[in-house]
């Protein structure tokens, strides 16, 4: 059921932000509203909660994570509430529940709950929470699946695109091409909408368009050039000049150019295939400002480039300016250079400084190491259409947020673990950044919340949570508070930027950061640590919660 479908119902408040309608509070796991109903028969209503929202490894072998999700996490408080349906539903569904705990669940909504979160679109690191949620446990508990599903997902794809546009570097346009390889169309508007906000430049996804203001882009499938056999069959042959409005036969123009070209290209004309000419000059008299040519469905080398510069030619002298190529498959170093000393020379010989700049783009299952690789061949592609590699994550296909309980009624609360990574940091803590006088970051501070902020020009200790003899003092120039409160009493604390601006954010935020945590191969670990009272205070309740063996 849409969004609108649920106002018309009444189902959602009237001030609600527009939401995907499948994000709704029974889009969880079962076990959470088990427990809700297992606390309400405790009668802890009245209990109160704390809970962390963080990931505990950088993904795709990176030292360096994108914060994303948080304005769909507050559209979700802002909805929250159980429907009618809703509670229909779980009455089928657990047959043996006290009846009034439906009662009590039908009045439930986010009120009570107040959010501390890092800005969307930071980077981020592991153990430092990325939302602090406090209020009602029950309501707290609630939110669990939903807030984990909505950040996971999110952070993945922006933080995979993010290292896209770091391997491209800032020059090359890359161009979100996921849809049809998306998990599901949720997987799909989602992948396009946090691969913008990474740093790609567009999406072929004409509806995440719509919603989400992306700039769209796309040309055409090999399908449309396969489907043509010769210029005969072409109906519509005539184009106007673009100035002077004067109609001339097009396709026997085309056909003119590619005959003078031909030996230009040391071919004959009969190899390339004349169905593709057909095919480009009929794209062509649909998108004569906007002409990209797919040159690669028989030869790029034999037929495809020779019917683009016919046609490309063609339209120049009808007043418009082709805009390029696109390369499918091959190698696409070798088939990029190539292409560019062609339209180097066709420049040259008719004067055309324009031609020497037609954009070429790649795509074909294109992967980061990929980039990386034609980088170093020096490639001349200035566009990459990415795929499946970036909206499956197909080097990592989950983060792997966690949201744990650290505080009942003011009471921290720690979860021991045999492994020491999954020993949780008990309490509310705040977190800061900590940065040199050449302005990069040097480490996160976690300390307790109530405790001293660190201040510019003064040392403070910082540990490493769990290993004793990691530690170092630090002298900050600068100090940066890294929460801010998102949610309280039921309303949103925090102008929430654009998609545009958050998209932006995360260029500035990634600038932070030193190149050596950013690199390709083996990249340097960012630094999180707690200050010496969380840090003593970790270890005197881990050994005030972990059971003492014997020995007999």
């Amino acid at each position: 059921m849409s969004t609108q479908d649920r106002l018309d119902r009444g189902e959602v408040k009237l001030n609600s932000r527009r939401q995907n309608g499948v994000i709704q509070p029974l889009l969880t796991d079962l076990y959470q509203i088990t427990m809700a109903y297992a606390y309400w028969r405790a009668d802890k209503t009245k209990d109160t909660a704390v809970f962390d929202l963080f990931f505990r490894k950088n993904p795709f072998h990176g030292e360096f994570t994108i914060f994303a999700g948080l304005e769909e996490c507050l559209k979700f408080l802002e909805n929250f509430n159980y429907s009618d349906s809703d509670i229909e539903y779980l009455k089928d569904t657990l047959p043996t529940i006290d009846p009034e705990f439906f009662d009590f669940l039908r009045k439930l909504n986010a009120d009570g709950i107040t959010v501390w979160a890092i800005d969307e679109g930071s980077v981020v690191f592991p153990r430092v929470p990325l939302m602090r949620i406090e209020g009602p446990l029950i309501v707290a508990q609630l939110l669990e699946t939903t807030l984990l599903t909505l950040v996971n997902y999110a952070s993945l794809v922006a933080t995979n695109a993010a290292r896209y546009r770091l391997a491209a570097g800032k020059n090359v346009t890359l161009l979100e091409f996921g849809l049809r390889r998306a998990q599901g169309p949720d997987g799909g508007l989602s992948a396009s909408k946090y691969a913008y906000l990474g740093g790609f430049d567009g999406t072929s996804n004409v509806l995440a368009g719509k919603l989400y203001q992306i700039p769209v882009r796309g040309t055409h499938a090999h399908a449309y050039i396969s489907s043509f056999s010769d210029c005969e069959e072409l109906k519509c042959r005539t184009m106007k000049h673009k100035e002077t409005g004067e109609e001339q036969d097009f396709i026997e123009m085309c056909k003119n150019w590619k005959t003078e070209l031909a030996p230009f290209f040391a071919l004959m004309k009969e190899e390339s295939s004349d169905g593709e000419l057909a095919a480009f000059a009929s794209y062509a008299l649909a998108f004569p400002e906007a002409f990209v040519a797919l040159v690669d469905t028989y030869d790029t080398v034999r037929s495809g480039l020779l019917n683009f510069c016919a046609v490309a030619m063609a339209l120049n002298d009808m007043g418009f300016i082709p805009k390029g190529i696109r390369i499918d498959s091959g190698d696409l170093a070798y088939l990029s250079t190539l292409s560019r000393a062609t339209f180097e020379r066709v420049a040259t010989k008719y004067n055309l400084d324009w031609f020497r700049t037609l954009m070429i783009v790649a795509s074909n299952d294109i992967n980061e190491e990929t980039i990386w690789s034609l980088n170093e061949q020096g490639h001349q592609i200035d566009c990459f259409g990415i795929g499946t590699h970036l909206v499956t994550c197909q080097r990592q296909p989950a983060l792997g947020c966690v949201y744990k309980l650290v505080a009942i009624n003011s009471t921290p609360k720690i979860k021991l673990s045999e492994d020491v990574e999954k020993v949780t940091m008990p309490g509310r803590k705040d977190v800061f950044r900590l940065y040199g006088g050449d302005g990069h970051a040097l480490i996160d501070l976690l300390v307790q919340t109530g405790e001293p902020a660190p201040e510019i020009g003064s040392r403070v200790l910082c540990r490493h949570p769990f290993h004793e003899s990691k530690r170092a003092w630090v002298n900050p120039a600068k100090v940066e508070p890294l929460y801010k409160m998102y949610w309280k009493d039921g309303k949103i604390c925090e102008p929430l930027p654009q998609l545009v601006e958050i998209r932006q954010w995360v260029h500035e935020s990634l600038k932070t950061l030193r190149q050596d945590h950013k690199r390709n191969l083996n990249p340097t670990p960012f630094k999180v640590a707690v200050s010496d009272r969380l840090y003593h205070f970790i270890h005197d309740l881990w050994l005030e919660n972990a059971p003492i063996g014997e020995l007999s």
